[in-house]
């Protein structure tokens, strides 16, 4: 299916040819940034297979399909009941992951609506068999943050475009990207350990969830500086996983679509 998305969606495959020649331009020739975007079709042609699947496999075949690493971290987050704050991207298999740490505390997770009401509602239905709870960009504020404050888990990805107004503008591969500075934010205003979280193929039926120690950015007190650097240093963090497997990012996206008023 992502096959013959790749060879028929002219816009979107030189959108991604587009975005590795910025990303990647000076490190890879062209015929292996090529050889990364028809990858990446394929793999989220394949990806949106499994989350269709993935539901209805018996529970002793969900937990073999992943191997889990570093949950320890965020035993040791939980431990501290300030909640945890989980980054990542739409990278590798996002919406599997949920399903392997809710069993430490319930999880909540940032998301848009869809335009599609149908999509909508077919997504929001796989989300909640894989025991993900959807808090909706709009107005989530108060409940994320009451989350926080009842020891739960909030997942938040970071690696997609925002409009200018909304966001602040980070280095992403050498150019600056406008991203939401949501989850520097209620870093600051709870303390919440901060956890970069992965999850991706490591062979053709088997995924790795990688659980990152939290992080713990030296701040400055001046919370404009401090939500710049806690929203640079966890959009490095995604950039360097997406460096070792390029080819699990999203990139159709037009992810430096929104540009800086000082340029």
């Amino acid at each position: 299916m992502g096959l013959f998305f790749f060879y028929t969606d002219k816009k979107h495959r030189f959108l991604a040819f587009s975005n590795l020649k910025t990303a990647l331009g000076t490190e890879l020739p062209l015929y292996q940034r090529k050889r990364v975007a028809r990858k990446s079709f394929i793999h989220f042609g394949r990806m949106i297979m499994e989350v269709i699947k993935f539901p209805h496999l018996p529970p002793l075949q969900k937990k073999n399909l992943v191997e889990t690493h570093g949950i320890s971290y965020l035993k040791q987050a939980l431990a501290q009941g300030k909640g945890a704050l989980l980054f990542t991207a739409h990278y590798g298999n996002w919406e599997i992951a949920p399903y392997f740490v809710t069993h430490l505390a319930k999880l909540k997770v940032i998301a848009r609506h869809l335009d599609n009401p149908f999509l909508e509602n077919e997504l929001l239905r796989i989300r909640s068999s894989l025991q993900s709870h959807i808090i909706y960009k709009h107005k989530a504020a108060k409940k994320v943050l009451r989350s926080l404050q009842a020891n739960q888990m909030v997942a938040i990805l970071i690696d997609q475009n925002v409009l200018p107004d909304q966001a602040v503008f980070v280095d992403f591969f050498g150019k600056k990207a406008a991203t939401t500075p949501s989850l520097a934010y209620f870093q600051l205003k709870t303390q919440a350990p901060l956890i970069p979280v992965f999850c991706y193929p490591i062979s053709p039926d088997k995924y790795i969830l990688n659980i990152h120690p939290p992080l713990n950015p030296s701040l400055s007190g001046d919370s404009q500086k401090d939500t710049l650097k806690i929203t640079q240093l966890c959009t490095k963090m995604i950039e360097s996983q997406i460096r070792e497997h390029a080819e699990y990012w999203l990139w159709f996206h037009n992810r430096w679509k929104s540009r800086s008023s000082d340029k």
